[in-house]
């Protein structure tokens, strides 16, 4: 949905500079497609920070204290055709919008709140406990059934995401993967991970609600 200019990955290696003393914490680090909680498991792996409940909460409050400046500093925008698709779903009574992301979810909302699409989410799952972005969606799913008070049919929801990983995470719960190549992961990269769908971008609305909306 969001180009955010790089600036969660700048924040957090800002927290981990400042307030850890690590230089270049990024080096070899893949961060495209994974959960915070996956990243932060690595960091703290790799650099043989101590790992406590505290000393991870500092690091989640040093990256998140940063975020918002990021936000502001580096370039950043919505992807192309998001509004209007997230405009139309959100009238359609039947569809409920839910945020997956590998996400701190206060980090989450402050990238949402940012570019002024928060409101289009009623629930969510998110990275703050889970590594493995596959858990995310199932804790994701049960979130909505608990919000909707019935249960999601197999195959009635769809993931939409940039990287292998929102495909694999959509085949985890049932779900229709949509994937989409404003990322890092090009079309013809994506493509072989076989999604339902594959989209250059969602400027198509018309299209992509249709495939989105199919039985």
């Amino acid at each position: 949905m969001l180009s955010t200019g790089g600036a969660g990955q700048y924040a957090m290696e800002m927290a981990l500079v400042e307030d850890f003393r690590i230089q270049f914490p990024f080096e070899g680090v893949l961060t495209a497609g994974r959960t915070d909680r996956g990243i932060a498991d690595e960091i703290f792996s790799r650099y043989e920070l101590e790992d406590t409940p505290t000393q991870r909460e500092r690091f989640m409050r040093s990256y998140l204290e940063r975020l918002p400046s990021a936000l502001e500093t580096l370039p950043g925008s919505m992807l192309p055709g998001v509004q209007e698709l997230l405009t139309q779903l959100q009238c359609d009574s039947n569809v409920h919008l839910s945020l997956l992301t590998g996400n701190y979810v206060e980090g989450a909302w402050i990238k949402l709140r940012h570019f002024g699409i928060d409101h289009f989410f009623e629930s969510g799952g998110f990275g703050d406990h889970h590594a493995l972005r596959d858990d995310v969606a199932r804790i994701a799913v049960e979130n909505v059934r608990g919000h909707l008070n019935h249960p999601v049919p197999d195959g009635m929801a769809c993931v939409i995401g940039d990287t292998p990983a929102d495909i694999t995470c959509a085949r985890a719960i049932n779900a229709r993967a949509v994937a989409v190549a404003t990322g890092t992961y090009s079309f013809a990269e994506l493509q072989p991970h076989n999604p339902d769908h594959l989209f250059s971008d969602l400027s198509d609305t018309a299209t992509v609600i249709r495939s989105l909306l199919q039985a």
